[in-house]
């Protein structure tokens, strides 16, 4: 199934619901380009190998090719999404419930942005349309198969995030032990740049399929439907999800990027350069599995790895507190907040 542009306009007129989604939509992209999106060139702006303008440029631009290329080669984690959870056959209540999980992602990241803790929006959105789905379907809204997936992309960002970080590391430190280090610090600098844009194609290809496999859900309950089996997702829709979350970037990415790229662990030029290397190959692995992992999980496990390889005291371990804290309250608590914002919505609208 291939939406036009024009549809999409036209279907807008004829289903209002449809506006107040891909609104919300959009407003959860924004907030993930706002939190989610400076985890990717978190580590290349505090080094200082490329200035925060040119690497939002940057970000932006690297954002869309990888929404763009990861979905011709392989669109498994947007179908993942859409077919995580079942709103049931009454598509007006399944349409609020969704609306009501969106609203309840965009208050849980921007409280947690408040605080400067680098959530992750990709546990919050699977939190929030669960939860919602539970409210009016109870354990039948739940797909238990495609929601393991979930199980598996945290084991994998976990030990990959973490091992690529520490491996890597070790790795270049034993190659490049006898070089002169006025020669190899340019070089790294150099590659850390295109590890930053690598990173940054990954967290489209990852992060916007989830958010476009959501559009998408929301264009078939507007329609009456709960799904279809096989759908393309436009390039129009791409392109306005990378423009959306570069805007977010833009606006207030340097409070994350000074969490994770500067409090957590202090990083040379190459162990900048051997934690995004390492998170763009294990989000490339779990992309090409159509498992949903978090970029945000993914790189910050990647640095303590590469903390975890000069010796463990060089990590600030009340940042990793901050975090691992955020992260096992995500899914309860934006879950919790999905189900209660969905039996509200349901009584207003």
């Amino acid at each position: 199934m291939t939406i036009s542009l024009s549809d999409f306009l036209h279907w807008l007129g004829e289903y209002p619901a449809l506006g107040i989604t891909a609104l919300l939509v959009l407003g959860v992209i924004f907030v993930n380009g706002w939190t989610d999106a400076p985890n990717a060139i978190a580590t290349c702006v505090s080094t200082r190998s490329i200035s925060p303008r040119s690497a939002i440029i940057m970000a932006a631009v690297f954002d869309f090719l990888g929404v763009f290329v990861m979905t011709m080669v392989n669109k498994s984690v947007a179908e993942t999404i859409s077919k995580m959870v079942d709103f049931g056959d009454n598509y007006n209540n399944a349409l609020i419930a969704l609306c009501a999980s969106l609203f309840a992602i965009v208050v849980w990241a921007v409280a947690a942005w408040a605080f400067g803790i680098p959530t992750s929006e990709s546990h919050a959105l699977i939190a929030g349309i669960t939860g919602a789905a539970i409210a009016i379907q109870g354990g039948k809204g739940v797909n238990g198969s495609e929601w393991m997936k979930v199980v598996y992309g945290l084991i994998m960002s976990t030990v990959m995030g973490f091992g690529s970080g520490f491996v890597l590391t070790r790795l270049i430190g034993s190659i490049c032990r006898r070089m002169d280090r006025r020669k190899t610090t340019p070089f790294f600098k150099r590659a850390q740049i295109a590890g930053g844009a690598a990173m940054a194609f990954m967290h489209g290809a990852q992060d916007g399929q989830k958010f476009m496999g959501v559009f998408m859900l929301g264009i078939f309950l507007a329609k009456g439907q709960s799904h279809s089996a096989d759908f393309e997702i436009p390039i129009w829709l791409m392109l306005l999800c990378s423009i959306v979350m570069a805007a977010g970037t833009s606006i207030g990415g340097y409070r994350i990027i000074k969490t994770v790229g500067m409090g957590m662990v202090k990083l040379d030029n190459y162990q900048g350069f051997a934690t995004d290397i390492g998170a763009a190959l294990s989000l490339f692995t779990a992309s090409l599995f159509g498992i949903p992992v978090s970029t945000t999980h993914m790189k910050t496990m990647s640095i303590m790895g590469v903390g975890a390889a000069k010796r463990i005291s060089s990590i600030n371990w009340n940042i990793v507190k901050e975090m691992v804290t955020a992260w096992i309250l995500t899914f309860p608590g934006c879950g919790l907040l999905g189900y209660l914002m969905s039996y509200l919505f349901m009584k207003i609208f």
